[in-house]
């Protein structure tokens, strides 16, 4: 079984959209990208990701440049392509055609020395939803709390 080692994850995406479908990716990158990732140089926060003409891109990907190798670094925000089966690409195009339907990003990660995305359709999440998720959180941690001190 390959080895998964985490580079970042999204943390804001399960709080402001609601997940539906994940599904894994690979990233095409440049040397000094995957060295700068193999650092642990990267930001997912505001990043998303869009098809356009049969591709899927991601965009707002901040990886940072490596400094060894400055003459070869490029945009640390370039677009950068996302593979995928034909097949998942159809499933994302459908779905993001949809109303309030986006693909975002969950994680970034190394497999079996591959670099792959995490990504997800999902839909946003209003102000009111984010705030029954927190209660529900909290109401769930009260419990757990409220147990395990009575098993004590």
């Amino acid at each position: 079984m390959d080895e998964i080692k985490i580079i970042c994850k999204n943390k804001k995406a399960r709080h402001n959209y609601f997940i539906e479908d994940s599904m894994e990716a690979g990233l095409v990158l440049r040397g000094p990208e995957v060295k700068s990732l193999r650092a642990g140089k990267a930001n997912l926060s505001d990043s998303y990701a869009t098809v356009e003409r049969g591709e899927v891109w991601i965009i707002n990907c901040h990886i940072s440049p490596y400094d060894p190798a400055y003459h070869l670094n490029s945009n640390p925000l370039r677009k950068r392509k996302l593979l995928l089966h034909k097949k998942e690409i159809n499933r994302l195009i459908g779905k993001s055609q949809e109303q309030g339907w986006n693909i975002i990003p969950l994680k970034l990660y190394f497999k079996g020395g591959k670099v792959k995305v995490e990504i997800a359709l999902a839909k946003g999440k209003q102000m009111h939803d984010k705030r029954a998720t927190i209660k529900e959180r909290q109401a769930k941690r009260e419990i757990d709390q409220a147990m395990k001190s009575n098993n004590r």
